[in-house]
């Protein structure tokens, strides 16, 4: 007969690492995905899964930069404004379309702007350069001034060699890649499949989202804010049944969540109560905890375990700590599976705008907003920042990182900041 029982103390110890030992514990499960093809018109906010390079040079034939004439500058080089050089205009190019007879010395052709230049022209003289003269009934152009061999001609290649790499491995696109892609009649394009992201929520206090209202009850709002940020990171969410709070149920639900997913991400039941099961959960032979605790504020009870190599996040229920604990962890581990060369959230130093008192041995990655109208780069933390909040998150663009302090930090400070994605920077 076992006689052990299983404490408060026992059930929730836990052992505090850093954020950056967190994430240095889940990076090593990357695992990269597969590829796909997809069509340009769907490959907005895709990953490329390979290099693209290009098929030919861009411009891909002698374009004019100007609306003018095409013309051979050693036919003006001597020309002033007391000798100007009569040409004879005899050809007119539209943009779209082709030289329709050569030039030839004392000869010019009508030319706009992102036109083909003829072969035999080295030279684009800008209209505003030139004057308009009729004679027999011929049309001429009349010149002042020289202009210099390759004058207003975008030569072949100018932007992109054949064989240049336009897009590398990694990258996200958005409509300035979609825009190179049209540009070389990349009609598809190889990007890394999505990981499938299940999640799951638990609690017996959450109401569906289209359930009314009931006194002591609060609606999912997490797992809706979880399946956004999976998007954004470039993930794949799937929403599953909520976990019960009975342990081999729940067990054995995430299990197989775990088996049909990539990543599962669970949402409550990681504080001290006694209905919190994913402390239990993690303490399983043939799962292996990661970490249990972050010296974190919000979320210092996130927690992460592999299970067959597949990672388990079991984030905090409070919304702020919730948000935070994705942004931390899971976006970085989507976009290593991606392919991503900077996974993590990008980072930049900027002045604390106004004070912020609150004391504590813990970081604090506080939710708040970058200022530049001063000229200055300026972080204003957001006036609700409790773990509990959720109505700042939308109005958050960056996470400010407040160090342990005993005294809080004053308005003027240097502290670092984290840009958070969709921010206006």
């Amino acid at each position: 007969m076992n006689n052990t029982v299983t404490t408060s103390d026992d059930k929730f110890r836990r052992h505090a690492v850093s954020v950056e030992e967190a994430q240095s514990r889940v990076m090593p499960y990357v695992v990269l995905g597969g590829t796909e093809q997809v069509k340009i018109t769907e490959s907005r906010g895709r990953i490329l899964a390979e290099d693209v390079i290009a098929p030919h040079p861009y411009p891909f034939f002698r374009r004019s930069g100007m609306d003018g004439y095409a013309v051979i500058s050693r036919d003006i080089e001597n020309c002033t404004a007391e000798e100007p050089v009569l040409l004879q205009v005899i050809d007119n190019i539209p943009c779209g379309s082709l030289p329709s007879v050569p030039i030839v010395t004392g000869t010019a052709a009508r030319i706009m702007t992102g036109a083909k230049v003829p072969d035999e022209a080295d030279a684009v003289v800008m209209l505003e350069m030139t004057e308009q003269v009729i004679q027999d009934g011929i049309t001429y152009i009349k010149l002042r001034r020289s202009v210099p061999v390759g004058n207003n001609i975008t030569p072949i290649g100018f932007e992109i060699a054949a064989g240049d790499r336009l897009l590398e491995k990694g990258r996200k696109l958005s409509a300035g890649e979609v825009s190179v892609l049209a540009t070389f009649g990349l009609a598809s394009v190889p990007v890394a499949k999505r990981p499938r992201i299940a999640v799951l929520s638990t609690g017996s206090e959450l109401l569906k989202v289209d359930e009314p209202l009931q006194d002591g009850k609060i609606r999912n709002s997490n797992t809706y804010m979880l399946a956004t940020q999976i998007i954004d990171a470039g993930g794949e969410p799937h929403l599953l049944e909520a976990i019960p709070d009975q342990l081999d149920k729940a067990r054995r639900i995430i299990e197989q969540a775990l088996a049909d997913y990539d990543v599962v991400i669970t949402t409550g039941g990681v504080s001290v109560g006694d209905h919190d099961i994913m402390a239990d959960m993690v303490k399983g032979p043939e799962v292996e905890m990661l970490f249990n605790k972050v010296t974190m504020r919000p979320g210092s009870v996130t927690t992460a375990a592999v299970k067959d190599g597949k990672l388990l996040f079991a984030l905090s229920g409070n919304p702020g700590a919730c948000f935070v604990g994705f942004e931390l962890f899971v976006r970085p581990l989507i976009g290593g599976m991606l392919g991503r060369e900077k996974p993590f959230l990008a980072e930049i130093e900027a002045e604390l705008g106004s004070d912020y008192m609150k004391i504590n041995n813990f970081t604090r990655f506080v939710r708040g907003r970058l200022d530049l109208s001063s000229g200055k780069v300026m972080a204003y933390p957001a006036k609700l920042d409790e773990s509990s909040v959720m109505v700042t998150i939308k109005d958050s663009d960056v996470l400010i990182v407040i160090p342990p302090t005993t005294t809080g930090v004053q308005a003027g400070h240097q502290v670092k900041v984290l840009k958070l994605p969709g921010g206006g920077w």
